[in-house]
């Protein structure tokens, strides 16, 4: 079947054998039934013993899979109301992460992500979700307009890094992200991120720092690609599948190493299968944690996220 993984294989051959059965019943009035649902309670049994088992490396493609929710279909999907907000006011409006405000279950909240294409045009106006300096900058812009206003702010990180190239590099590409880690620490409002698919290095902390940080069932976090962290370390990017195992990634290690505060359930195979779903368990962990972090002190909520980022890498050796 189109799109589907390697691992998936043969959950995509049992679904074409149900379809080309029920084509089958439609044109010859042969009763097929008690087949169907036998070879779909089968797919049911292998979707759950596949997907409760997951290698690191085939967590990063699921994350990576075609026709997951984008930032802009969870917005879309958990607002009432939505009004986009565009432009650094410096250089230029980058359509690689999007922002604005949206009622949540009544309450204006800031929304900003990283937005990748559905298709090849849209993915290269939106350079495949990786930022120039301006989409940062007007990240902070928009948080710095919610502190203002006294609206909480959320964020979707799904990218596999910021943009690398020449252009971002002459822009100021590692100032603006800088920028946007100082003024996170500091942000006098209540912070929540969320990484829905891809979460990579600076791309991806440059809207991380927050009260907050959850992980979707299957996607991953980390300071380097799996691909260039085994160029890096055994000069083969044909190594990923190794790096993955051995970075700790997985929403599970995220959690266990304290840098995830928790993870939000997606459907089986993932949230592309889904959309409805995974949205939704986006949204009641969003209003439950907004509504627990609006009971905070400012500067209570301040000193908490300070401790919360000095007490990551701490480690005792035996």
């Amino acid at each position: 079947m189109a799109g589907s993984l390697e691992f998936e294989r043969p959950i995509a051959e049992l679904r074409r054998k149900v379809e080309e059965l029920r084509a089958l019943e439609r044109t010859s009035g042969i009763a097929l039934g008690d087949e169907i649902a036998r070879l779909e309670a089968r797919i049911a049994d292998l979707n759950e013993q596949v997907y409760s088992d997951l290698t690191p490396w085939q967590r990063v493609q699921v994350a990576r899979q075609a026709g997951r929710p984008t930032t802009l279909e969870y917005i879309q999907g958990i607002c009432s109301e939505f009004i986009e907000l565009h432009g650094d006011r410096n250089f230029r409006d980058d359509p690689a992460i999007v922002g604005g405000i949206g009622l949540l279950d009544g309450l204006p909240v800031t929304f900003i992500g990283h937005q990748k294409g559905r298709d090849t045009k849209e993915n290269i106006r939106r350079n495949f979700g990786m930022a120039h300096p301006e989409g940062y900058r007007k990240a902070l812009r928009l948080m710095r307009q919610a502190e203002k206003f006294h609206r909480p702010v959320v964020l979707f990180i799904d990218t596999a890094g910021a943009y690398p190239g020449a252009t971002a590099e002459e822009r100021g590409q590692s100032e603006a992200i800088a920028a946007n880690l100082r003024a996170m620490a500091g942000l006098r409002t209540p912070t929540i991120s969320v990484v829905t698919g891809e979460g990579g290095s600076g791309g991806a902390l440059g809207l991380g720092v927050t009260d907050r940080i959850f992980v979707l069932e299957y996607a991953w976090y980390s300071v380097i690609a799996p691909e260039s962290a085994a160029s890096i370390l055994w000069k083969d990017s044909s190594q990923a599948q190794r790096a993955a195992a051995s970075m700790r990634i997985t929403a599970p290690d995220l959690v266990e190493l304290g840098i995830a505060d928790g993870i939000i359930p997606e459907p089986k195979g993932g949230a592309q299968k889904d959309k409805d779903l995974a949205i939704s368990a986006v949204r009641d962990k969003l209003v439950e944690t907004l509504a627990e972090l609006a009971d905070l002190p400012i500067a209570e909520l301040l000193q908490a996220r300070y401790d919360k980022y000095r007490d990551m890498g701490i480690y005792t050796e035996r």
